[in-house]
């Protein structure tokens, strides 16, 4: 504990202990105890980054490069004012300046010089290059990293817990890329200002020894360059071993060792190339004038190691090993592989590639809603909604995206980027272009996503584009809940059934029903807007017709007055249940003219009375809807489904339910009109 506290404290107060260095003079035992330890953490973290496994592993390199930079300049300008000042920085500095360079002006000038064009033009520029490509091309490449994570969310390949860290880590490795990119310049930008105070420290040293200490022009161009040469040495040599350090981090590639291991592995995996680098070495010792001891040792050297590195073993090709190799990596063409990339997905979110941030974790959370509104779809049609394959389309224009059932696209619409829809009107002011809401058809309009707080004040209703495109998924997986409800999921929910209800199951299935028609009676009741959460009663009701007859038509009968109450219920507002009923002599016509056929009984009449049926029960419903009701069409147990498919071959969405069905709800019965004309007007 007390060490994350002293951890916790040693940066914030180091931090601004640098920035007291740049005012406050040090004597020179604590700069040469402040040199020493510059010295050490560059070559620590040189170490430090060639020992990591990947870059990501120091992530904190980015910051601490600024840190251990402005460090650095601190003790410059500390240094600076001790040579200014007392014509003495120090035995550190005094020891570069006249043992490492031999006190020479012009050994020391040459040194520093190098020093700094290797430090500038090698290593910095080609870590500057190096970062800003591998930032360019993380952040290019971050949405076809979350694509493919998603991808493998939804096919089941990896959980949520697993997914939410490989986003994690993506989201990282952008960030420390583009760190990088920056954290480049800083180096770049040391190595400018220790040239720029080298020359200060001799142009100034020189004024000075010769201003005010009374120095002749020798003594004080010997004496000043040589503290200025030593203070730029001990500056520049743990700025490149900084600069190396940066340059290793960016330059790493996927590899699973550390930097030493992947050198050692590499380069010593190729027997045949040592030695014949180790005999050109030994070649070489022909050439006259060339000292031959320093190549017989090196090229020994080679072909010792050489000696050493273990042949590659030979790969084993029988018939077990083809084989297993053919399992491991199958051929493109192989039936295997066609198979995977025949699969269709059940539903599927295609988005055009300007809309890919709404999948990305950091600005969008439309996966996050994805999840939700599978939840949201059991809970309301007991239908365990299949995972959505989200992916970018080339194809599709920029703007777009197209919602697809097994491959079908089944809607399309807009939700440009920067964008949000305004519904209502006087929308006029605000800048944006037209729009239409996807599900309900109402006019709008995308305007820029800061004029949000306008559109809303104009008395619009705003709503951001994740939550367009949700909502227009959500009524494509209502409308179309019967073609995702396929064989295997009518054996999952069989089979939950059963862990709570045994009996049931076993006397329905498969002893009176198969699974494909339980599937076909709940996919009926599904395209009727039924949910099928109640699945107990649906059974129970069904084993009872089944022992009768197992005609289509009478098990969805059988299964709706099972779930009486709760159908009629869905139509109800406020306790009251608005109702349009047939005309009795009507009724008694249509029940005449039923005739069974294999696709379900229809009604035997002529176009011009189905049309007049059509026609009223669609009028009485929209004059009954613009008076905010919700009314549905009452007839008898047999009537119902060929009447109900009559109205729907009309194109009228007119809710048909049975009067056992109604008798079950306990709402108001209210009706509010008679169908008739097509009784009145037939001859």
């Amino acid at each position: 504990m007390k060490t994350k506290q002293l951890g916790r404290f040693a940066v914030p107060v180091g931090v601004v202990g640098i920035i007291i260095m740049m005012v406050v003079p040090l004597p020179t035992f604590l700069l040469d105890l402040l040199i020493a330890v510059n010295i050490t953490t560059a070559l620590l973290v040189l170490l430090i980054s060639m020992f990591v496994q990947k870059p990501l592993d120091f992530a904190i390199f980015p910051a601490l490069l600024l840190v251990l930079t402005l460090f650095r300049l601190a003790l410059n300008i500390s240094a600076t004012r001790l040579v200014l000042r007392d014509g003495d920085a120090g035995k550190v500095i005094h020891a570069f300046g006249s043992f490492v360079v031999g006190g020479n002006l012009v050994i020391g000038l040459v040194i520093f010089s190098i020093l700094v064009i290797v430090q500038m033009i090698v290593v910095t520029k080609g870590a500057e290059r190096v970062a800003e490509v591998g930032a360019r091309f993380t952040l290019d490449a971050m949405p076809g990293k979350q694509m493919a994570i998603d991808a493998d969310l939804n096919a089941g390949l990896i959980d949520d817990a697993e997914a939410k860290k490989r986003r994690a880590e993506v989201a990282a490795e952008a960030d420390f890329y583009g760190a990088m990119d920056g954290g480049s310049k800083f180096v770049k930008g040391d190595a400018i200002a220790a040239i720029i105070i080298t020359v200060i420290n001799l142009v100034g040293g020189f004024a000075v020894g010769i201003m005010q200490a009374g120095m002749s022009p020798a003594d004080a161009m010997n004496h000043y360059s040589m503290l200025s040469i030593g203070d730029g040495l001990v500056s520049q040599i743990p700025a490149l071993l900084l600069s190396v350090a940066t340059g290793l981090i960016v330059t790493r590639s996927a590899t699973t060792g550390d930097m030493g291991q992947s050198v050692t592995t590499q380069l010593s995996q190729n027997k045949l190339a040592l030695r014949i680098g180790g005999g050109a070495a030994i070649a070489l010792c022909v050439i006259p004038g060339l000292p031959k001891l320093p190549f017989l040792l090196v090229g020994g050297a080679v072909l010792l190691i050489a000696q050493r590195v273990k042949d590659p073993e030979p790969e084993v090709v029988d018939a077990h090993g083809a084989a297993a190799e053919g399992a491991d990596l199958p051929a493109p063409d192989s039936p295997e592989q066609l198979l995977g990339e025949m699969r269709i997905d059940p539903l599927e979110l295609a988005l055009a590639p300007d809309l890919v941030d709404l999948v990305d974790v950091n600005s969008g959370d439309l996966l996050d809603r994805v999840r939700a509104l599978r939840r949201k779809m059991a809970m309301e049609l007991g239908v365990i909604m299949p995972p959505v394959r989200t992916r970018d389309d080339l194809d599709l224009p920029l703007s777009s995206y197209a919602i697809r059932i097994s491959g079908v696209d089944a809607g399309a619409g807009q939700a440009p980027p920067g964008t949000v829809l305004a519904i209502g009107e006087g929308l006029q002011a605000l800048p944006g272009r037209a729009g239409v809401e996807p599900v309900f058809g109402l006019a709008g309009k995308w305007v820029p996503a800061e004029l949000h707080y306008q559109a809303e004040i104009s008395g619009a209703t705003v709503v951001d584009r994740a939550s367009v495109i949700i909502t227009h998924l959500a009524e494509i997986v209502r409308t179309n809940a019967s073609r995702l409800l396929g064989r295997e999921d009518v054996r999952a929910l069989s089979d939950m059934v059963k862990r709570t209800h045994p009996v049931v199951v076993e006397e329905l299935t498969p002893a009176l029903l198969s699974l494909g028609q339980i599937q076909k009676v709940l996919q009926a009741l599904l395209d009727e807007g039924v949910p099928i959460r109640d699945l107990v009663r649906i059974f129970e009701a069904l084993s009872l017709r089944a022992k009768v007859s197992v005609d289509h038509d009478g098990l969805v009968e059988a299964a709706r007055g099972a779930l009486g109450p709760a159908i009629a219920a869905q139509y109800a507002t406020a306790g009251r249940l608005t109702v349009l009923t047939l005309d009795p002599m009507l009724e008694q016509g249509l029940l005449e003219s039923l005739r069974p056929s294999d696709t379900g009984a229809f009604m035997a009449i002529d176009g011009m009375r189905a049309e007049a049926i059509v026609s009223e029960a669609g009028r009485l419903t929209e004059a009954a809807e613009q008076q905010g009701l919700n009314p549905v069409l009452a007839c008898s147990p047999q009537l119902r489904l060929p009447l109900m498919r009559l109205l729907r071959a009309g194109s009228r969405r007119v809710q048909v339910l049975s009067y056992s069905e109604i008798s079950g709800s306990t709402a108001q019965i209210e009706t509010i009109g008679v169908v008739n004309g097509a009784y009145a007007g037939a001859s």
